[in-house]
């Protein structure tokens, strides 16, 4: 059982009082929960109380992350599922969800298990089910995937490595500002989870795309993403628009898995904000 940090708990407390419909915001790998503060004063501008979920250990800044690596190790999909669905249980409104990457594939899996009002998944890592696996994505993922030892590990990107999975999509200045100001290094294990999601039947990256209580779904591609690419973001919508309920699927020209952090990222936002406005 994993603890819920300090600032998170602050942030359940004021979502409570406020008696405003939440909005949890579930970071992917390589970044942190500060990463979405952008997109919290903005919903919280919208009249949406914001909380920008820490995974399990998570340190508060960037400078602590470089200085103890070590604490992101070992993470699991179904672990931090499970530390997200604890921080939703403390609210006294029933949320909405939005996620990037990993944080995408947690969007849905929380949504899966009935637990959000609506729910955007950004860029969202593959799930059991989705079968593409573009060049580009293993690309991405190769500096976790060439060694099994990264499994136990937490594994940092160098520049080159995160220039082309996430900020290839804008300028050299942009993406040396990006790295400075936002990568952190990552459990390595999810990424092996995903890998082998449709090689395991007991797979934690799995996703119950039936649940009749799963909510309206938004579906977000950022058209240049190298770490997913359209066709994995298009399969995993094929697979959600089976639910009863509402799936979209939109795809932000000239984008790539940055899309959340650039410059460009109050078009994003917005694209998000008005969904969950329509269901929240």
């Amino acid at each position: 059982m994993t603890t819920i940090d300090a600032h998170t708990l602050d942030q359940i407390a004021a979502a409570n009082t406020s008696g405003r419909t939440p909005v949890v915001f579930i970071h992917g790998l390589w970044l942190l929960a500060s990463s979405w503060d952008r997109w919290a004063a903005l919903f919280a501008d919208a009249g949406y109380a914001p909380v920008t979920a820490n995974w399990p250990d998570d340190p508060e800044t960037v400078e602590q992350a470089h200085e103890h690596p070590e604490v992101f190790a070992g993470k699991t999909v179904g672990q931090v599922a499970d530390h997200v669905a604890t921080i939703i249980e403390r609210l006294e409104r029933k949320p909405a969800v939005i996620g990037h990457s990993f944080g995408g594939l947690l969007t849905q899996i929380i949504a899966g298990r009935g637990l959000s009002v609506a729910s955007v998944a950004i860029d969202a890592a593959p799930f059991r089910g989705v079968l593409p696996l573009p060049i580009s994505s293993l690309r991405a993922a190769a500096p976790v995937l060439t060694n099994p030892a990264n499994q136990h590990r937490a594994v940092p990107l160098t520049y080159e490595q995160f220039r082309y999975s996430f900020a290839n999509a804008v300028s050299e200045d942009e993406a040396e500002q990006l790295f400075g100001t936002f990568a952190v290094a990552a459990p390595g294990a999810p990424l092996f989870q995903a890998a082998a999601a449709n090689l395991n039947p007991w797979s934690e990256a799995k996703v119950d795309t039936d649940n009749p209580a799963r909510g309206p779904l938004l579906i977000i591609s950022g058209e240049k993403d190298n770490t997913v690419p359209r066709v994995i973001s298009e399969a995993a919508f094929h697979q959600q628009h089976k639910n009863s309920d509402v799936t979209e699927f939109v795809e932000i020209p000239g984008r790539g898995h940055a899309l959340t952090i650039d410059s460009g990222w109050r078009e994003v936002a917005e694209t998000s904000l008005k969904f969950i406005q329509r269901f929240a």
